[in-house]
């Protein structure tokens, strides 16, 4: 009887292993629905990098050559293992991994540089789960909705995929679905992390990253509502309706659900791509003041600003109808809502580093949040060091030097910046993220911090406050006051502006009679 049973046992196991290679194999089930895969592979992975810190610095001196040396190796090893942890598990951890690598001047150099690799390297979900998705929420099949569907996607991302369609009335059209599986693990990958960073924070107490986990707890259920989506798009092209250069694709309601969102299909480069400007005769420098233009009014005047400005989500183009420069604007998920006493706050802190008053730079820093840790605030704020934010952002320009020297600090500042994180309202968080993403925009363009940049923001800050004057004022004659005021100070700019300009033309002239003069022409 007991080999029976045995036998019996045998069969059993091997029919049920055959059955799962098999199902593996073909892909019909997969490792990471398992909780316990996912929740074992993030403990380890913690554990793993907790040990490492804890074990390789112990017994260098602190601060020293040696000690900063082993610190970089074993933030690398650190960081690349983090990167393997949120390949693995994908969907949340990719997510959240992609904010992390946007902090460019907040996080270590290792980190943001081994992290950025995740926008490239998101999850693709089949064909087969791409139609159960459409079958799911529309109730139709591919063919009977679209004349033809393209199977490879445009472009893979944490939470959803796009591809291109055409519709049975001849629109090409945009088709964004959702991973399947996305939805279901999002909120225990979140309590997952919750419980890893509060862990990690006990083994070491100046490790302060409950932000980030806050911060994926209150986005990531907008961010999958693509019903939410579709309704930033629409209000942020009707916002922005006086930019001529702004393209928004237009949403196809009757088409869309929370997790299927169907667009306008709009073609273009990403916004980082030279090569592409330079064939298609785009001026990087017109690019740049644009998405300057753009995200000022969103900040400053609007208080709702797109938060996820990498350059998969920012193309640009030249409209085929009228040869003018375009910047498409993609993936609206994720926007954050300013409270008017944060943006007026804000407002006040950029004129006052723009114009180097150092009394209001304190003043509204303190006001936003960063307590007696206003300097180094300031300095996360603006990517400048210190110095440079005594001596006027606007005018002098960033050097590789002092780039350079503001990457190395925020590891060697990383206690007092996690901390500083967690003292400042919730809404400067994303702040952050999207001044870093449009940093590295710049950089990649090489139009990083020019004056006319600063004066754009100024001009924006300038109507921002006079307009909430206006609103809190029943007085005509304080009204025309304000507007008389507001007039000024825009003039006071422009002529700002254009006295850069004779100086940047004098210059020019100065340095061609100079090359004149040194190789005259042969006679």
């Amino acid at each position: 009887m007991a080999r029976r049973a045995l036998k019996l046992a045998s069969w059993t196991s091997m029919a049920l292993a055959a059955s799962g290679v098999y199902l593996y194999s073909n892909k019909y089930l997969d490792l990471n629905d398992f909780g316990a895969v996912r929740v074992g592979r993030a403990v380890a992975t913690t554990a793993v990098i907790s040990y490492d810190y804890l074990t390789s610095l112990r017994s260098v001196p602190y601060g020293s050559e040696e000690y900063l040396q082993l610190r970089s190796k074993v933030h690398l090893r650190s960081a690349r293992r983090l990167c393997e942890l949120c390949c693995a598990n994908r969907g949340t951890f990719i997510k959240v991994g992609q904010h992390l690598g946007a902090l460019d001047y907040l996080l270590p150099e290792e980190y943001t540089s081994t992290l950025k690799v995740l926008h490239s390297q998101a999850p693709q979900s089949s064909m087969q789960e791409v139609r159960q998705v459409i079958r799911e929420d529309l109730g139709k099949e591919i063919h009977d909705l679209f004349m033809s569907f393209d199977d490879t996607p445009l472009g893979a991302a944490s939470l959803a995929q796009v591809h291109k369609a055409v519709l049975h009335d001849g629109r090409t059209v945009a088709v964004k679905v959702q991973h399947p599986k996305v939805q279901a693990q999002s909120s225990k990958d979140i309590l997952l992390m919750e419980v890893l960073v509060l862990a990690v924070k006990q083994l070491f107490p100046e490790f302060e990253f409950m932000w980030l986990v806050d911060e994926a707890k209150k986005n990531l259920p907008l961010e999958l509502d693509f019903l939410n989506e579709g309704r930033n798009a629409e209000k942020v092209a009707q916002m922005l309706k006086h930019f001529d250069f702004l393209k928004v694709p237009q949403i196809y309601w009757e088409l869309s659900t929370k997790r299927v969102l169907l667009m306008e299909f709009v073609d273009g480069g990403q916004v980082n791509d030279r090569d592409y400007m330079e064939r298609n005769k785009i001026d990087v420098n017109e690019i740049s003041r644009h998405l300057g233009k753009m995200y000022s009014e969103m900040i400053f005047v609007s208080g709702f600003v797109h938060c996820d400005p990498h350059p998969g989500n920012v193309l640009v183009r030249k409209c085929p109808g009228t040869g003018k420069v375009e910047i498409v604007l993609l993936d609206h998920g994720l926007y954050q809502v300013l409270t008017e006493e944060f943006r007026l706050d804000y407002c006040h802190l950029w004129q006052s580093l723009i114009w180097t008053d150092m009394k209001s730079v304190k003043k509204y820093s303190q006001r936003l949040g960063a307590g007696d840790l206003y300097p180094l605030f300031t300095c996360m704020l603006t990517a400048r060091s210190w110095d440079s934010v005594n001596r006027g952002i606007g005018q002098t320009p960033v050097t590789a030097t002092e780039d350079s020297e503001i990457r190395n600090n925020a590891a060697n500042y990383l206690p007092q910046i996690s901390h500083l994180l967690n003292l400042v309202p919730r809404q400067m968080l994303l702040i952050f993220k999207t001044n870093d993403l449009l940093r590295g925009i710049e950089a990649a363009l090489g139009t990083r911090a020019s004056a006319t940049s600063f004066l754009n923001m100024s001009r924006c800050c300038i109507k921002a406050l006079a307009a909430h004057k206006k609103k809190n004022t029943h007085s005509f004659f304080r009204r025309t006051q304000i507007s008389f005021s507001e007039a000024f100070n825009l003039w006071q700019i422009n002529l700002h502006e254009l006295v850069l300009r004779v100086k940047g033309l004098r210059l020019a002239s100065w340095v061609l009679a100079l090359l004149c003069w040194l190789f005259p022409a042969p006679h």
